[in-house]
């Protein structure tokens, strides 16, 4: 539950930061995120109000990240183990054990939740009409009267 006795907006600044500069470091993660974020010193700032509203509850984020991650192309489950692996790397230098565990636990929650967001829209994507499967008369339409599909 989120709580601003868990930490102060300043350790939200430095994990924030730190975790983007590792990830910008990295030789896989880095130039997909540098693909995609035109804007890094407005990005940022959006990023340490998520981390707040999530861990410190202040509820600063207005944003709906699923949408824009789920449009991203060629996303696979070792990049977001990647950008976990990452993600801990750099909680585990913060002084603050209580917030790096709450962190870890979000993140691992949030890697999750993306990917499965991720597949899903693939997969709707996949059943998009261009993609139809044509089928034979009379089924998939409910009305073969033998009560079967």
């Amino acid at each position: 539950m989120p709580s601003a006795d868990l930490c102060t907006e300043g350790e939200i600044v430095q994990l924030v930061h730190g975790f983007y500069d590792n990830v910008r470091r990295d030789e896989v993660l880095g130039p997909i995120f540098d693909r995609h974020v035109r804007n890094w010193d407005a990005h940022l700032p959006i990023m340490v109000d998520f981390w707040s509203s999530a861990l410190r509850g202040t509820a600063r984020f207005r944003g709906s990240p699923m949408p824009k991650h789920a449009a991203l192309p060629g996303l696979s489950i070792e990049l977001f183990q990647r950008w976990l692996r990452l993600f801990r790397e750099t909680t585990r230098a913060l002084p603050n054990a209580a917030l790096a565990e709450q962190a870890n636990d979000l993140a691992a929650r949030i890697a999750q939740s993306l990917w499965y967001g991720y597949q899903k829209s693939q997969d709707a994507k996949d059943l998009a009409p261009s993609a139809a499967v044509s089928l034979p008369a009379g089924q998939g339409s409910g009305a073969t009267g033998s009560g079967s599909p």
